[in-house]
Formats: C-alpha cells, structure tokens, sequence
C-alpha cells in the first residue's frame, strides 16, 4: 500500500507562479515519482549504478533530472521480481508516454524498442 500526494510537485505549493506548462509540469513529475515509489514496493532500493527513476532525490530539482526510466539493473531487478514481457512493457509504455505527450520519453523508448526487436 502506498500513499501519494499531487501537492508537492505543483510550483504553487512553494509559492511559485505556474506556468502555462503547469499542468504538464505536475504531471511529469508525479509520473516519475509513482514509477519510482512502485518499484520500492516491488523490493527495488534507490540506485546508485547509472541514472535511473530509482535514483533518490533530496529535492525537486534533483527529482526532476532523474530519468523516466529503469536503468538495465533495477529493470533486471523489476522484471525478475514481476516476471513480464519486456516488449509488451515497453509497448504499452511507448503508447502511455504518446498519451501523454511525453515526446522525449516516447522517443527514447522507440529507439529502446527497435533494438530489443531487432536483435530477437
């Protein structure tokens, strides 16, 4: 069971002006904070191999330099634990991250996903 709030990641919780971006802004940064805070309660810890959403943080901005995604040992670690399909993962991730106009991420999972399929 984990508890969540939205609040910490909107800029007019510190007492800051939102930008026209805000909401987007919120939204990325409550993504990458559930992906990270799920995969402790899948038994990962923070890491500390390459940059990783399992990095910790110990404020926002260092929480907003992290990557969306796993680095190849906490993905190691995750899908032995959960034990999926990690082309299925990757293409449902793919779909999300094009949902959610995160250009940057969708990009860097096509590129992940063409390589996965190509060597087989």
């Amino acid at each position: 069971m984990g508890v969540y709030s939205f609040a910490l990641y909107d800029p007019a919780f510190y007492g800051q002006q939102r930008g026209s971006d805000y909401e987007s802004v919120v939204l990325r940064r409550s993504c990458k904070v559930l992906v990270h805070e799920t995969g402790h309660m899948f038994g990962v810890s923070h890491c500390v191999f390459f940059a990783c959403v399992m990095n910790g943080s110990n404020h926002l901005g260092e929480s907003d330099s992290r990557p969306f995604h796993l680095c190849p040992v906490c993905l190691r670690k995750l899908q032995w634990s959960v034990k999926w399909d990690i082309v299925k993962r990757d293409e449902s991730l793919a779909a999300l991250y094009h949902e959610f106009g995160f250009a940057e991420e969708s990009k860097w999972i096509e590129a992940r996903l063409t390589k996965m399929k190509a060597a087989g």
